[in-house]
């Protein structure tokens, strides 16, 4: 490979992590704009410092590949996440709300790199937003300040700053100042009182104790050398480097010692854990909060070296800085864990491997293929030996077959939490007060899916905004909540996932619906009075379709709801609807678990073989010839309605030999609907890999896909929930629409 290739490679390898780590931070500031209370408030700390290591992240990463202007603008917005950190910006709407244009206007730059290989920055726009994150940062700027005391940011660069304590905190010392000066002091014009005047300068000496513990007797006493000893308590807002350079020019001959007082070690320890989580090796890391000098790290990396020269076992660095007085065990100890935690992150991140799409779907064809030529060697299996071997072999394969499906398996939650913006900024366009309620996020889908449905949810969740929940006013009229709920909801179902799209707001206008049917011709006005609601439902789903009054930015055009169901069924799935006037919709989505493989059930009818979702399966019972020719049957004192499969798709048969043999009743279920499907027989389970039928027969009816049988044969895959749906119609008296073939 060569070094081009090697930089384009890397650049992609970029793109794809600016990409997660962006639409994390919009996760993060989403987080942030809800109103927290008790432990859940606690965690808005944590939530910020993600988003400074986000921003750090990219900024970093940015620079590696020269893209300067990615790390102009990311360093703006890194510096107001940097002071919402350090508690000087209070969290407002405001203030996420410029984030959030921060964070989209970062993701269009990624995108020009993505697309253009380098990105267009320092316009007008970017300008603008600039200026209102450095307006954020100053005092009385457009945005409020953290009503909480900050000590400012200390005047030695890289030195973070370090919160002032609760309040009570002004009569306790920052620092403990031990000082013994040399006895020499005195004799080389240093007098030690000097130094402690000078020392008032940056602060306050709320404490000193004079120490004569080395005074030696009164007639010994020598006038010009210096014996006594100090212990201070000092406040002060200067930084452990400022202090340290008040004693520079008798610190070779003294001891000096400067520690946080005990009512900040707590700070310090706080101020280790909201670090950035860069490698930093444990003197770097004291040094970063100010806890620990320069020299005094020097000190004791040469006291280490000293004894790794000796041959004599070196002490860790955190203990000799302890035993040398330069800071305090519980200081060291946090520091020792925030690197520990940073190990155990990048030891996680090196088990994640990123692959491409398009060779992981090249494994699932394989997989495939693999499935089928299975099956194959198990029919041509004679003798015991054999059987034995290709049994195994199914085994194998099935098992890889699981393993190699979860690869493709995502947590549906990643796509529900994009709509939080979208609720947020659409609600507040609309005027509404609406709340998302997430359910279900761990669910797991085919990625594919995931991808596919993105936009089909985006338009039902924009309509339900819309033309659903009511504006607050009307709400409240109507005696609801102000704030009206919309749900996302994904659960596992009969072998399928179930994601539902609901709200409370008004409901499906039927009287309305009808009328813009009736005006369009879709039906005529003697047959409408006797359609019931669940079909009435259906017709918004008509290309051109509206009844909105007015056409807005959102919607009333008539254009996306046709098409939210051809993009659904497009991937072998349905949408239902359930509505209640004045209680509110719910869409419910009814998808495949994958695209790619299934547990099967064999059936026949008509000497054809057929295919049925193993997960829809419920029981298998013979069906009596006896039987009365009717819609239903009794089955343990419930009525389960029938469907013939020959005479749903239309099949013909040899009609003797088919009435003396023995049929079967399959029942199947789907989203709580149950009817029982009669074959002629039943031929047991079959890996079942999905083949598409092609835009020839995509207008079938009943049939979902095709699958290859191990003897070379094709067998269609039958759609459970189309002729479920067909059985029920019939049992209830309705004639059920013909199946198109």
């Amino acid at each position: 490979m060569s070094f081009e290739q090697q930089m384009q490679q890397a650049m992609r390898s970029f793109i794809v992590e600016a990409q997660e780590l962006l639409e994390s931070m919009e996760q993060g500031l989403m987080e942030l704009d809800q109103p927290q209370a008790g432990p859940a408030a606690q965690d808005d700390g944590e939530r910020i410092n993600a988003l400074f290591r986000g921003a750090h992240t990219i900024k970093g990463s940015a620079g590696l590949f020269g893209l300067d202007g990615i790390v102009r603008f990311t360093h703006h917005l890194e510096s107001v996440l940097d002071q919402m950190r350090a508690g000087k910006l209070a969290v407002t709407p405001d203030l996420v709300a410029l984030l959030l244009q921060g964070r989209d206007h970062l993701a269009q730059l990624i995108d020009q790199v993505d697309s253009q290989g380098s990105c267009i920055s320092d316009t007008p726009q970017e300008q603008t937003l600039v200026a209102r994150l450095q307006a954020a940062q100053q005092p009385g700027g457009a945005l409020v300040v953290a009503a909480e005391a900050v000590v400012p940011a200390p005047a030695t660069e890289g030195i973070p700053p370090v919160t002032v304590l609760a309040q009570g905190a002004a009569l306790t010392a920052s620092w403990h100042l031990s000082l013994r000066f040399g006895a020499d002091s005195l004799r080389n014009g240093m007098d030690p009182l000097a130094f402690i005047r000078y020392l008032r300068g940056l602060g306050e000496i709320v404490g000193l104790v004079t120490l004569t513990d080395a005074l030696p007797a009164l007639d010994v006493m020598d006038a010009e050398t210096s014996y006594l000893g100090f212990e201070i308590n000092f406040k002060s807002e200067a930084s452990k480097e400022d202090i340290a350079s008040v004693f520079e020019f008798v610190q070779e001959d003294s001891i000096i010692r400067i520690l946080p007082a005990h009512s900040r070690i707590a700070d310090y320890v706080e101020l280790i854990r909201t670090l950035p989580e860069d490698d930093l090796r444990l003197g770097d890391i004291l040094v970063q909060i100010g806890t620990l000098t320069q020299k005094e790290l020097a000190d004791a990396l040469n006291t280490q070296q000293d004894a790794q020269a000796t041959g004599s076992p070196a002490s860790p660095l955190g203990e000799i800085l302890v035993r040398e007085g330069a800071t305090h065990q519980p200081i060291v100890q946090a520091a020792l864990d925030k690197q520990k935690l940073v190990k155990d992150k990048r030891s996680r991140d090196n088990q994640m491997l990123r692959v491409a799409a398009d060779k992981l779907d090249a494994l699932i064809n394989l997989v495939g293929e693999l499935v089928i030529a299975s099956a194959g060697n198990a029919l041509h299996a004679q003798n015991a030996t054999q059987l034995e071997a290709a049994a195994q072999i199914t085994r194998l394969v099935e098992d890889i077959r699981e393993r190699a499906l979860k690869l493709r398996m995502v947590e549906i939650g990643e796509t529900f939490a994009r709509f939080q913006r979208v609720v947020r900024d659409v609600s507040r366009e609309l005027g509404k007060d609406i709340a998302l309620v997430i359910e279900g996020a761990d669910t797991e889908m085919d990625k594919t899916l995931v991808e596919r449905i993105a936009d089909p949810l985006m338009h039902l969740v924009r309509n339900s905004m819309d033309h659903g929940i009511e504006s607050p006013e009307v709400r409240v009229a109507r005696g609801k909540p102000a704030q009206g709920t919309l749900k996302l909801a994904a659960r596992h179902d009969s072998g399928s996932i179930l994601i539902t799209v609901a709200d409370d707001g008004g409901g499906l206008n039927r009287e309305r619906i009808l009328a813009k049917a009736i005006e369009r011709g879709l039906i005529t006005p003697e047959g409408a009075a006797a359609l019931p609601d669940a079909e009435v439902w259906t017709l918004i789903f008509e290309p051109g379709f509206s009844t909105a009054d007015a056409i807005t930015d959102l919607s009333g055009r008539g254009v996306g709801m046709d098409v939210v169901k051809r993009n659904i069924e497009a991937i072998r799935g349905t949408i239902d609807i359930q509505s209640s006037a004045g209680m509110g919709t719910q869409m419910h989505l009814r998808l495949p678990l994958t695209l790619a493989i299934i547990d099967g059930f064999l059936v026949q009818a008509a000497k054809r073989t057929f295919v049925l979702p193993l997960d829809a399966v419920i029981e298998c019972m013979e069906f009596a010839p006896a039987q009365p020719q009717q819609g239903y049957i009794n089955l343990r004192g419930e009525v389960l309605p029938l469907l013939h499969l020959c005479q749903a798709l239309g099949l013909t048969d040899s009609g003797d030999e088919v009435e003396s043999a023995r049929r079967n009743v399959v029942v199947a279920q789907i989203g709580g609907q149950r009817a029982g499907i009669v074959v002629d027989a039943l031929l047991g389970e079959y890996q079942t890999v999905i083949k598409p039928l092609g835009a020839l027969f995509a207008h079938l009816q009943g049939i979902s896909g095709s699958t290859i049988l191990g003897n070379g044969e094709v067998a269609l895959i039958l759609d459970a929930a189309t002729l479920i749906g067909r059985a029920s119609r019939g049992a209830q008296g309705r004639t059920a629409p013909a199946l198109n073939h």
